[in-house]
């Protein structure tokens, strides 16, 4: 049984919402004890590892627990044939709840440390390399949440996509965003994890490329049948009732 459209969206925004006050509020709280760029990086990716794990492992019964932009359009792209994919009404709905649970995540951060609310970043992201950085992270992102659907082991996301990013975090040169919700929110905090307003476009624009080159990864490997769509990123539905 698919939840109703109004849960899922609650779920994908508090979600979303959620994992940036991690990625945010572990970014200031290193950034406060320590100032050794290599531990508040550690101390950063650390959190959201464990934060996203858990987010997926609860929310994502719900509603696939996407928390991702890409992640929502490569799920409709790969299932927009099947009878139970992602519809446009869907996506059109799970993208503006994912942006505004992002805002929502930063300011509460921002909130819980003390710092104003609203702030623009001050960090500027703009560079070749670091858009690189975007779409590898991007790309393979997307390679593996198909990819687990593809072979059967959705389930595994919990896991396996926290890992991956985990890695990505020390693996690419942008530390891996590889979202733009989250790219949005983090906009929203002039602190650790924060990126300027004039560099998010291009972070965006590379996670698209990404996320197009992911898709392109996924039909290379498993071919061209797509899986169901409503699987990603772990079966929805009501919990205990899931297919998997």
């Amino acid at each position: 049984m698919t939840a109703p459209l109004g849960r899922r969206l609650a779920a994908e925004a508090v979600g979303t919402g959620v994992l940036v006050a991690v990625v945010v509020g572990s970014g200031i709280q290193a950034a406060e004890l320590s100032r050794d760029a290599g531990v508040q990086l550690l101390a950063n990716s650390l959190a959201t590892v464990l934060g996203l794990g858990v987010l997926i492992a609860v929310l994502g019964p719900v509603s696939g627990a996407h928390f991702n932009p890409a992640v929502t359009l490569a799920a409709w792209f790969t299932g927009r044939r099947s009878t139970d994919g992602l519809t446009l009404r869907d996506v059109a709905a799970y993208v503006p709840a994912q942006i505004a649970g992002a805002v929502g995540g930063a300011v509460l951060a921002d909130a819980m440390f003390g710092k104003p609310l609203v702030e623009w970043s001050t960090h500027d992201r703009s560079a070749p390399h670091l858009w690189l950085g975007e779409v590898v992270a991007t790309a393979g992102l997307i390679l593996l949440v198909l990819g687990l659907d593809r072979i059967g082991n959705a389930s595994l996301a919990p896991v396996a996509v926290a890992s991956y990013i985990g890695a990505a975090y020390w693996f690419t040169s942008s530390t891996s965003f590889a979202n733009p919700a989250v790219t949005i929110g983090r906009a929203f905090t002039d602190t650790f994890a924060g990126i300027a307003p004039a560099s998010v476009a291009p972070f965006v624009a590379a996670q698209s490329v990404g996320a197009a080159l992911g898709l392109g990864a996924v039909i290379a490997v498993y071919g061209r049948p797509a899986p169901t769509g409503d699987d990603v990123v772990v079966p929805h539905g009501e919990p205990g009732l899931a297919s998997s």
